[in-house]
């Protein structure tokens, strides 16, 4: 019997041989079989992910986490819950971005990967309160306002035309909003000296 070398074990090398050989063998079926094995199996993972992500905009799934419930109250208060036009927003209008360009669809599954954050939120109890959640609403509200600094107010102007508004027939409060985004309100912020105290 011949010694095997040291260091080895037997059938490594065959293995490793093998899927080497493997790899360099042609398919035992067709190229059109792995086309359309491929872009069926494309089709199910995509639509997977999709439905999902879409699952999750909508606010009944946001007010899953009891602490949601505190903003939305807030929000039908506002003229973007109950309005003469019978438009409403979601959750997910103005914290998804989500809209009909298909370039989009990054932003939209960052935002998902971001949201990750309240999840984690809701899971440790840190705004499971109103009173943890107004603790911390100014810094979420930031978090948020940076965000859509960042985008140019792309969530705004999913639904928004600063081109077609009429300030005319704004309240005075609006006019003053629209005329002054609130990312340029928070920069007037970073820019004025901290008082201290």
């Amino acid at each position: 019997m011949a010694e095997e070398p040291q260091g080895t074990s037997p059938g490594s090398a065959q293995e490793e041989g093998g899927i080497i050989n493997r790899l360099r063998q042609p398919p035992k079926c067709s190229m059109l079989r792995m086309i359309v094995v491929g872009v069926l199996g494309g089709i199910v993972i995509w639509g997977g992910l999709n439905t999902g992500m879409e699952l999750t905009n909508h606010t009944e799934f946001c007010l899953s986490c009891h602490e949601m419930t505190i903003p939305f109250e807030d929000l039908k208060k506002t003229v973007h819950y109950k309005n003469r036009s019978g438009t409403s927003v979601s959750c997910a209008d103005c914290h998804v971005a989500s809209s009909k360009n298909p370039i989009d669809y990054g932003r939209k599954l960052t935002m998902k990967l971001l949201a990750a954050r309240d999840v984690i939120g809701h899971i440790k109890g840190t705004v499971d309160t109103p009173e943890k959640f107004e603790a911390h609403r100014f810094d979420m509200a930031k978090r948020v306002w940076q965000k859509m600094k960042d985008a140019d107010s792309k969530e705004c102007r999913n639904c928004h035309d600063f081109k077609t508004m009429d300030p005319a027939k704004q309240k005075d409060r609006s006019v003053v909003k629209h005329d002054k985004p609130v990312h340029q309100l928070l920069e007037q912020e970073a820019a004025a000296p901290k008082k201290e105290g």
